[in-house]
């Protein structure tokens, strides 16, 4: 198991910077993904520690010794890339077998370590067909074995699931971890897609305009977002401005259009400080308004219902309150009409301030 760090890398074309100065660790053994946009430098940082692309500046290593100079042949890596690129011709093993025919290992081993791959990626009773005989699972799993045969350093993989249809997509995604998990190949996952990202990885790198803005786990780059635009990058959230006052390490509140509300983590900002915090639709519960019973429960306000859209399995709520319009995502049975008015309450716990 290899560990992978980047040191102040920079990809420069001409004028247009498309990786600017990148830190990022990837631990030894796990699975990194790498987020963002189209545009924003992901696949090009990619290419860099394959070798394809040349580093303007910075520096690349594996287990602390840079591979600048280094050809890709010689850096053991294995690509998987959007495109499949199976040879059509070959079966389904001699595809898999390819890279260690090239390297010239004895047919004996070939063999046993083909038979071990087809049998995890659980296609060994397809490997005498041909990539035109199978789905696009299917050869998707068959281009993760010949590149994992290699038993390389480092796997780097470019979008590989966007070709595949949603339910392919889900089954693929387990599929990954699970190999990843059992096989331990240090990996690091390009993609824009943000379940993806936060379904497979054991931390997450966001990155805009070739900056990595943000690193950590998934749980905290979904719910400790760094900004806003990283917050709306990971799916819709709803943005409260206000003022805050009594910040501590016990709790801090925030006081909104909607009245006070309680925020367990804003300490990282002064007494009267102009912020906006933000809270996920998910983490947003509505309740019938009774005004013969007024709420007890921590940061409550009244709303009304503006919009119902039906999504199987969940209700969006669209509600306005004061001067704020708030999604929330309710998996319960139970249903708002539009133009009910409800009592809305955010989890301190889930109400977060942006440290910029």
């Amino acid at each position: 198991m290899t560990q992978l760090r980047l040191n102040g890398l920079l990809k420069q074309f001409g004028d247009t910077v498309a990786v600017d100065h990148v830190d990022l660790t990837v631990a030894s053994g796990s699975l990194v993904a790498l987020l963002g946009p189209s545009g924003c430098g992901k696949t090009t940082t990619l290419r860099m520690i394959a070798g394809l692309e040349e580093p303007s500046g910075g520096d690349i290593l594996f287990d602390d010794a840079s591979v600048l100079g280094t050809p890709p042949e010689k850096r053991d890596i294995g690509m998987v890339f959007q495109r499949y690129v199976l040879f059509p011709h070959m079966s389904v093993e001699k595809n898999v077998s390819f890279g260690l025919r090239v390297r010239g290992m004895d047919k004996a081993e070939i063999q046993k370590r083909v038979d071990e791959v087809l049998d995890i990626v659980q296609l060994k009773h397809l490997a005498k067909r041909f990539p035109s005989q199978l789905s696009g699972g299917q050869q998707q799993r068959v281009a993760i074995a010949r590149t994992v045969v290699t038993d390389p350093r480092l796997m780097l993989m470019d979008e590989p699931l966007s070709n595949l249809d949603a339910k392919l997509r889900e089954e693929m995604r387990a599929f990954i971890t699970s190999l990843q998990r059992r096989l331990g190949i240090t990996t690091l996952f390009v993609t824009h897609d943000q379940v993806e990202a936060i379904e497979l990885a054991d931390a997450i790198g966001v990155m805009f305009d070739g900056h990595l803005v943000q690193f950590g786990t998934p749980e905290e780059i979904f719910n400790r977002p760094i900004n806003a635009r990283v917050a709306d990058f990971m799916g819709t959230t709803n943005l409260m401005p206000g003022t805050l006052r009594d910040v501590s390490a016990d709790g801090s509140v925030l006081e909104t259009s909607v009245g006070s509300l309680r925020i367990r983590h804003a300490q990282h900002h002064q007494v009267g400080s102009a912020v906006v915090a933000t809270a996920r639709p998910e983490h947003i519960d509505l309740v019938p308004f009774d005004e013969t019973q007024p709420s007890t429960q921590e940061n409550g306000f009244k709303g009304t219902v503006r919009d119902v859209v039906y999504y199987g399995g969940t209700l969006t709520y669209q509600v306005t309150a004061g001067d704020l319009s708030i999604q929330v995502r309710d998996r319960s049975t139970r249903r708002f009409a539009e133009g009910e008015e409800v009592m809305v309450h955010v989890d301190p716990e889930h109400l977060w301030v942006f440290p910029e």
